[in-house]
């Protein structure tokens, strides 16, 4: 008799954007007409750049054509795509990665929610709390979830590590050392970027107790402070201890395209077992690459024209964001995030609570942003805005706001 896998069950009734976007469609069916800005997940709202657009109507036509028409992508990526990864995200930063310690895949969320596969079951598991909710839900997925414990913030194998405006929305040590840790930086939800000095100190951590950091880097495109880390590779002994996933999604609006990677080097290793060959076999196995037209789109954002452009859409973005966050402090509130990251963190007035706040915004002033709370129990009393539309819209949104 077929049995369901009964950890689904533990996970929460539907994944936070699914309830935000339920909301959505619930509102607008019996408002057709309300105009909503949707300032809530962050989807990018600009085209694609036109040196990505002729790299891929240049793959396109290479498609239709015998000698040059390409099938399944090989395991790890296209060498063209991985070298142009390699060159410019590591090398230009002094980081030594090699082209074949890059796993080119669909996005750094498939990757971060996969990669818990090729550990040990009974990992323990330290995550942000407020935290992106795929770290969660995928560990949850795996089996890593029961009862939870006030005294530890440990949550049968997931350990929630506390990000409040007490430590500046930077995680502590966890009182209990886990296996594997999830770092997101610069941070969804909050926005607020790493020091180098403190990345390196988890990277110390890590490997002082034979840790592995699962770092996400998928938002290092909209860092303006120089001295703020794009790579926890720029740290001293990362290559030991740390794995990390990058997007094309957010630095190259590839969210319809889906395009991403995730490295690790040769000397990660675990007992003598190799952890790039580990998710090697993995990544042959269950993935089939990505398509080679988003491959050569993805090469060609490595272009100087493709990176001047993908720049400039950056720039907008972040022009919103400096808009938002000091339109809102001018307003009353308490914000934070929007200089390192696309994503206002401000916290609800009059002691709302998030859900209310997402109604009020809702259903008064026709705003569509995130609850706090649906990314963790410290995310309650908070709110996300996203800077990923338009500048005009970011103007109504604050104007709107102001009327409540």
């Amino acid at each position: 008799m077929a049995k369901i896998n009964e950890n689904y069950l533990k996970l929460q009734g539907s994944y936070l954007f699914q309830t935000v976007a339920r909301k959505v469609r619930e509102f607008e069916a019996d408002n057709p007409n309300a105009g909503l800005i949707k300032l809530g997940i962050g989807d990018v709202t600009q085209p694609i750049a036109p040196a990505i657009l002729k790299a891929m109507h240049n793959a396109v036509d290479e498609m239709g054509a015998a000698n040059t028409f390409h099938g399944y992508a090989p395991d790890l990526g296209y060498e063209f795509l991985r070298t142009a990864i390699a060159e410019n995200e590591f090398k230009k930063r002094g980081i030594s990665i090699e082209p074949d310690e890059i796993f080119v895949s669909d996005g750094a969320k498939s990757d971060c929610s996969n990669i818990q596969e090729i550990f040990d079951q009974n990992s323990l598991v330290a995550v942000c709390d407020p935290v992106y909710p795929v770290y969660v839900d995928s560990n949850v997925m795996a089996g890593r979830a029961g009862d939870f414990s006030e005294e530890n913030r440990i949550y049968n194998r997931l350990i929630y590590m506390p990000c409040t405006e007490s430590n500046g929305f930077i995680p502590d040590f966890p009182k209990i050392n886990p296996d594997l840790i999830y770092l997101c930086f610069p941070n969804n939800p909050t926005g607020v970027a790493i020091t180098k000095e403190r990345l390196q100190a988890w990277v110390d951590y890590a490997l002082k107790i034979g840790a592995v950091i699962l770092y996400d880097a998928a938002y290092e495109a909209y860092i303006n402070d120089d001295t703020l880390p794009h790579s926890i590779f720029e740290c001293s002994g990362a290559e030991y201890c740390a794995i990390e996933f990058r997007s094309f999604s957010k630095n190259a609006g590839f969210t319809g395209l889906r395009l991403g990677y995730t490295v690790i080097s040769k000397k990660l290793k675990l007992s003598d077992k190799s952890v790039h060959a580990m998710w090697a076999r993995r990544h042959g196995t269950k993935y089939n690459g990505a398509p080679y037209i988003i491959q050569r789109a993805g090469e060609a954002v490595y272009s100087p024209e493709g990176n001047k452009q993908i720049k400039e859409q950056i720039a907008t973005y972040m022009k919103n964001a400096l808009f938002l966050k000091t339109a809102l402090k001018d307003a009353g509130y308490t914000v934070y995030g929007g200089e390192n990251a696309p994503y206002i963190w401000l916290k609800t007035p009059h002691g709302l609570s998030s859900w209310e706040f997402f109604d009020l915004l809702l259903n008064r002033a026709r705003i569509v942003g995130t609850p706090g709370s649906g990314f963790g129990p410290n995310g309650e009393g908070f709110f996300r805005l996203t800077a990923f539309g338009t500048y005009e819209n970011s103007v109504e949104a604050i104007e709107r706001i102001r009327t409540l």
